[in-house]
C-alpha cells in the first residue's frame, strides 16, 4: 500500500475517532488541573511551614548571640529591658524578648512593663532547665501581649554548665500568617493549630464566619490537624455544609514544636477553573473536528510523504558507501526530523570512525616502530656497552702510558673519543625509545640553568648572544638533572647550528598550566601544572615538512658529519619518559622555539642538592666484582687495583655468594645487573645483604630495563654506574657508595 493510500485511511479514521480521544484527554486534563490545584495547596502549606522554620532558626541564632551579651548579665533590670527593647525594634517578627532567672522569675523584657511574673509553670521554661544545648519551642498565647506566639526559649549557661538565665523570644504567628495570606489564591485559608488541637491563628476569611482565636477544633478537621492520618490532604465538611480540602505543611523545626500548619480551600472553588477549562475545550473540539480531515491530508502530504522521500534518498546514498551524504536543513519537527538527525549523525559517526581507524593505524605503526627501536637498542646496549667499557678504559690507560709519545697519544685519544661517541649514540637511542634509566628528583630548574650557563655560553661561541630570562620563585620540577642538562645542551647545539652567522638565543622559564582541553588535543599529555623551559633562536627556522620529522631518530638537515640526527629525538624521548610535554614552533627565516613542559614536583618537595664530588679518587677498601663478561671483569679488576682497592672478581652470583659466606672482608659489592646463571644483580644483592647487612652495593649495566629501572625510573635507593664509564666515574661512584651517610 502506498503512502498516499495510507493517508486516505488516516483521514477516514481521523473523522470518526478524534472526539472520543480528545474528550478523554480533556477529562484527563481536568483531573490533572484538580491535582495541580491540590498540589498547590500542599506547596503553599509547605512554604508557610518552611518560612516558620526559617524564623525559628533566626530566633535561635538571635538568642544564641544575645546569650553572650554582657548587658544581659551585668546590667540591671531596667537597663537590660532597654537593651532588649532596642533589639526588638530591629526584629519586628517578635512580640517580645525576655530573660528569666533560674527560679522562673521574669527579670527583664523588651516591653519594659516592669511586671513581676512567675513562669515556672510554663512548659518551655521547665524543658529549658533540662536542656543542655539548643532551644525549646512551645506554641502559646503570650501573657504580656495576648497574641498567638511560638515561644523560643534558650538556656544560657556559664562555663561550668550551670544555668545563668533563660532567654525567651516570642515569635509572632499572626504576622507570619498575614505575610502569607496576601499570596494565597482567592478562597484559600491558613490555619495554625497547637499540639492540643487549639486553633492559634487563622485568616480573615475564617474570622468572617464567626470564628475567633483560641477555639478548639473538633471532628475530622481536628483529627487531621492532630496528624492521625499522615496523608498530605484531607476533605472535611464544615459546619456550613461546604466541603473543603485541607493540606498540611511539614518542616523539621515546625513539627518539633508541635505546631501544625494547614492551608485549605472550598472544593467548588478548587475545581472551578478546571470545569471552566473543560467547557471551553469541548466547544473548541467541535470546531477542530470539522477541519481535521483537511488538516490531516495536508500535513500528511506535505509533512510526511515529502520528508520520507528525502530520508529514502539519504539512506540509498549511504547504502552506496557515500559517507558525505547528508540531509540538508530545515528539518521538520517530531519523529521525521529526529530520524533525519539520526541519519546525519550516523553518517558523521561512520566518517569519524573511518578517521579514527586511520589515526589508530598511524599510532599503532608509531608504537610498533618505537617498540622495534627499543628492542633493537636494548638488545645491542648490553653487549655493546660492555665492549665500549673495555675500549674506553683501555684507551684511558694507553693515554696515561703514552704521554711522552704525541703520535701514539693522539691515537689513544681518538680511540677514547670514538668510544665515548659510541656510548652517546647508545644513550641517545635509549632516550628516544624511552628506556634510559632516569633518576627524577625535585629540581630547581632556575638553579640548574644558572649552573650550566657558562657551559651553554661556551658551546654557543662569541658570535651568538645568549639571554637568560628566568622566573623567580618557581616550584621545583620532578626531573633527572643530569638528563635535563644533556637535553638543554642538545637544544643549544641545534640552535648554534641554525645561526652560523650569529644571532640571539633566549632561554626562559615559567610556570604553566595545561588544562584538560589542551590535553585532549595532544597525545600523551596529562592535564596539570608544569614548569616550562623555552629555548628560542633567531636562526633559519624550519619548514612544516621538516618539523613533521624533526623528532625522528637519525633525521637531520645538516651536512654529512655535522650530526647524528639523534639530538632532538633524545630530547623528545627524555621529556616523554619524564611524563612531560614538548612543543616546537618554527617558521622559515623566523627562528625556532622549543618548549619543554616538565612535571611539577609534589607540594612540599624541596629541591635535592647533588652531593659534592669527593676529592679522593682512591681507596683501600675491599671490593667484590661480579661480572659475567671476562674482558670487562678483567678490565674492572685492573682499574680498581690501580685505584688502590683490594679486589676479588667472580663471574656470577653463585660464586659471589660463596665468597660472601666465607671470612674474606668485603666492603662493596660491585655487580652487573643482568647476568646469566639464574641470579641477577638485584637478587644477588638481596641475598648478600641478608648475610652482611652493612655491605654497600654498586650496580653497573649497559641496559637495565625491568631490573633496577622500572617505567624508565631508577628504583629507590639504587646506585647505578651506567656502561660505558671512565675510571674517574668509577672512582667517584665508589666513594659515593662508601660515604658513611650513604
Amino acid at each position: 500500500m502506498s503512502i498516499r493510500a495510507r493517508l486516505l485511511w488516516l483521514v477516514a479514521v481521523a473523522t470518526l475517532v478524534p472526539a472520543l480521544l480528545v474528550g478523554f484527554r480533556f477529562l484527563q486534563e481536568r483531573q490533572a488541573q484538580i491535582e495541580s490545584a491540590t498540589a498547590r495547596l500542599v506547596s503553599a502549606a509547605g512554604v508557610v511551614a518552611l518560612d516558620l522554620d526559617d524564623r525559628i532558626m533566626g530566633a535561635s541564632q538571635l538568642l544564641f548571640g544575645l546569650a553572650r551579651a554582657r548587658d544581659l548579665e551585668e546590667a540591671g533590670p531596667a537597663a537590660c529591658s532597654a537593651f532588649l527593647s532596642a533589639v526588638r525594634e530591629q526584629y519586628q517578627q517578635f512580640t517580645g524578648l525576655l530573660t528569666i532567672d533560674p527560679e522562673g522569675r521574669l527579670v527583664c523584657d523588651s516591653l519594659q512593663t516592669g511586671r513581676q511574673l512567675d513562669l515556672r509553670d510554663r512548659r518551655y521554661f521547665q524543658e529549658a532547665l533540662r536542656t543542655e544545648r539548643g532551644v525549646v519551642l512551645e506554641p502559646a498565647f503570650g501573657r504580656l501581649t495576648g497574641v498567638s506566639v511560638l515561644q523560643v526559649a534558650f538556656p544560657a549557661r556559664n562555663a561550668a554548665g550551670d544555668l545563668s538565665f533563660v532567654l525567651l523570644a516570642s515569635l509572632n504567628l499572626l504576622t507570619l500568617v498575614q505575610d502569607h495570606a496576601n499570596r494565597l489564591q482567592p478562597g484559600e485559608e491558613i490555619l495554625l493549630v497547637g499540639p492540643d488541637g487549639l486553633a492559634l491563628v487563622w485568616t480573615e476569611q475564617m474570622v468572617a464566619r464567626g470564628r475567633s482565636p483560641g477555639r478548639m477544633l473538633v471532628g475530622e478537621l481536628a483529627r487531621f490537624a492532630a496528624g492521625e492520618d499522615r496523608r498530605p490532604t484531607w476533605e472535611v465538611r464544615g459546619e456550613d455544609g461546604q466541603v473543603r480540602i485541607w493540606a498540611a505543611g511539614t518542616a523539621p523545626l515546625t513539627e518539633g514544636s508541635g505546631l501544625r500548619v494547614l492551608v485549605g480551600q472550598k472544593r467548588q472553588d478548587l475545581v472551578a477553573q478546571a470545569d471552566r477549562r473543560l467547557r471551553q475545550d469541548l466547544v473548541i473540539l467541535a470546531a477542530v473536528s470539522l477541519g481535521l480531515a483537511i488538516a490531516v491530508w495536508l500535513i500528511g502530504e506535505l509533512g510526511i510523504r515529502r520528508e520520507v522521500g528525502r530520508i529514502s534518498a539519504m539512506a540509498w546514498r549511504l547504502g552506496q558507501g557515500d559517507l558525505a551524504a547528508r540531509i540538508a536543513p530545515p528539518y521538520p519537527g517530531g519523529e521525521l526530523g529526529g530520524l533525519m538527525a539520526v541519519l546525519n549523525r550516523s553518517a558523521d559517526s561512520l566518517q569519524h570512525q573511518r578517521d579514527a581507524i586511520a589515526d589508530l593505524n598511524r599510532k599503532l605503526l608509531q608504537a610498533q616502530r618505537m617498540e622495534a627501536v627499543g628492542q633493537l637498542t636494548g638488545g645491542l646496549a648490553h653487549d655493546f656497552n660492555n665492549l665500549l667499557t673495555v675500549i674506553l678504559g683501555s684507551a684511558e690507560l694507553l693515554a696515561e702510558q703514552l704521554e711522552h709519545d704525541p703520535d701514539l697519544l693522539q691515537l689513544a685519544e681518538t680511540t677514547r673519543l670514538a668510544a665515548e661517541r659510541g656510548g652517546d649514540l647508545t644513550r641517545s637511542l635509549l632516550a628516544f625509545a624511552r628506556r634510559q634509566p632516569l633518576d627524577p628528583r625535585p629540581t630547581d630548574v632556575g638553579s640548574e640553568l644558572r649552573r650550566v650557563e657558562v657551559l651553554l655560553r661556551r658551546t654557543l661561541g662569541e658570535h651568538i648572544e645568549c639571554r637568560f630570562d628566568l622566573a623567580t620563585n618557581l616550584p621545583p620540577a620532578l626531573v633527572d638533572p643530569a638528563q635535563l642538562e644533556a637535553a638543554l645542551l642538545n637544544l643549544v647545539l641545534n640552535a648554534r647550528d641554525a645561526m652560523p652567522q650569529g644571532g640571539l638565543l633566549t632561554v626562559e622559564t615559567a610556570s604553566a598550566l595545561l588544562d584538560a582541553a589542551y590535553a585532549a588535543q595532544h597525545e600523551e599529555v596529562a592535564a596539570g601544572e608544569y614548569i616550562a623551559i623555552a629555548v628560542t633562536d633567531t636562526g633559519c627556522g624550519m619548514t612544516p615538512e621538516v618539523m613533521a620529522q624533526v623528532f625522528e631518530p637519525f633525521f637531520t638537515t645538516k651536512e654529512f658529519g655535522r650530526g647524528s640526527g639523534l639530538g632532538l629525538s633524545m630530547v623528545f624521548g627524555f621529556v616523554k619518559q619524564s611524563q612531560g610535554h614538548i612543543r616546537i614552533y618554527s617558521e622559515p627565516g623566523q627562528g625556532t622555539t622549543v618548549k619543554l613542559y616538565l612535571p611539577r614536583a609534589a607540594d612540599g618537595s624541596a629541591p635535592r642538592r647533588d652531593v659534592p664530588r669527593t676529592r679522593s679518587q682512591r681507596g683501600d677498601e675491599s671490593v667484590l666484582v661480579v661480572e659475567d663478561d671476562a674482558m670487562v671483569r678483567a678490565h674492572v679488576a685492573s682499574e680498581l687495583g690501580n685505584l688502590g682497592y683490594c679486589v676479588r672478581a667472580v663471574a656470577n652470583g653463585q660464586e659471589a655468594m660463596e665468597v660472601l659466606r666465607g671470612d674474606a672482608p668485603v666492603d662493596v659489592l660491585f655487580t652487573d645487573v643482568v647476568m646469566p646463571g639464574g641470579m641477577s644483580g638485584p637478587q644477588l644483592a638481596a641475598s648478600a645483604l641478608l648475610l652482611r647487612p652493612t655491605l654497600r652495593v654498586l650496580y653497573t649495566s649497559g641496559y637495565t630495563e625491568n631490573a633496577v629501572v622500572h617505567h624508565g625510573r631508577l628504583d629507590a635507593g639504587v646506585v647505578l654506574l651506567s656502561k660505558p664509564y671512565r675510571r674517574q666515574e668509577l672512582a667517584e661512584k665508589l666513594r659515593v657508595v662508601l660515604r658513611p651517610e650513604s
